[in-house]
């Protein structure tokens, strides 16, 4: 039973609302296992095809919940977290979830509650939300891959100064850097990230996007542009091949909405190696 998450899924478009809003959804080891689990079925079932997450109330994630003040990040917890992370039957990383996931940053999100969105693949967050890396501001430093993603989406001196400074910034300032994709009035958040959910769902094919969203991610460590040109020849030579391309085609020749029949569960294509072989 969820305490700390909501969870629903409605016409394709899962949706995971961090449910504190009286601590202004601060991050808990229970949250993040819930979210987690959420995760798993999302990637599990071939009938999600989006997914949202988002924070009830008026913030999206304070960071993580102080309520132990200074045993906040002293690892005196471990038993308790070793003994809740034993029960989940999957552990899974967001970009390993085959369906794109759409953070709607609805308020402020600071440390753990703007780390986690940044492993999403995109981001919508209100214009005026207070945002900010603040680990070096709490003794502690940042976490969840951050050192790695955020210099490859904002360039290495824009993520120098939001992390190594821990100031905070605005969902403005967010977006005309490229951290988020928009920035928009609060109660504008959530409906267009279920908009661009709506659209995917409706249009894209389960397999290209989950193929697609794989490839983007394992590319990012790719040193050779060649590498990744022979991998995405690779995988358009499977999918080109397959039913979702033929009816890709007659559907829009038809000017219909196409009946995919391909899904990410058992019909993600291979698309070999990230490294360059000895033979090539």
């Amino acid at each position: 039973m969820s305490k700390h998450t909501l969870f629903e899924v409605r016409d394709g478009i899962a949706e995971i609302t961090l449910n504190r809003p009286e601590r202004m959804n601060a991050f808990t080891w229970q949250m993040g296992f819930e979210v987690n689990e959420h995760l798993v079925r999302c990637d599990e079932d071939d009938s999600v095809r989006a997914v949202v997450v988002t924070g009830a109330g008026r913030a999206y994630c304070a960071g993580a919940d102080l309520g132990r003040a200074g045993g906040t990040f002293d690892g005196s917890d471990r038993t308790e977290r070793e003994r809740a992370a034993k029960a989940r039957p999957r552990t899974i990383a967001p970009w390993e979830v085959r369906k794109p996931i759409i953070a709607a940053i609805n308020g402020p999100a600071v440390g753990v509650g703007l780390t986690m969105p940044l492993q999403y693949d995109l981001r919508i967050a209100a214009v005026d939300a207070k945002l900010g890396f603040v680990f070096v501001r709490r003794g502690v430093n940042t976490e969840l891959a951050s050192t790695w993603i955020l210099p490859r989406l904002v360039g290495v001196a824009r993520a120098a100064d939001l992390l190594l400074s821990g100031r905070v910034f605005t969902g403005e300032e967010a977006a005309q850097i490229g951290l988020v994709n928009e920035a928009l009035p609060a109660e504008d958040v959530l409906p267009r990230a279920r908009e661009i959910a709506r659209e995917i769902a409706t249009n894209s094919a389960p397999v290209s996007v989950a193929i697609t969203k794989q490839m983007i991610w394992e590319h990012l460590g790719v040193g050779d542009p060649k590498i990744a040109m022979k991998r995405e020849a690779a995988v358009l030579g499977q999918l080109g091949r397959g039913p979702d391309a033929r009816e890709g085609v007659v559907a829009w020749l038809e000017k219909r909405e196409a009946r995919w029949s391909m899904r990410p569960t058992a019909d993600l294509p291979e698309p070999g190696p990230t490294e360059r072989s000895r033979s090539d």
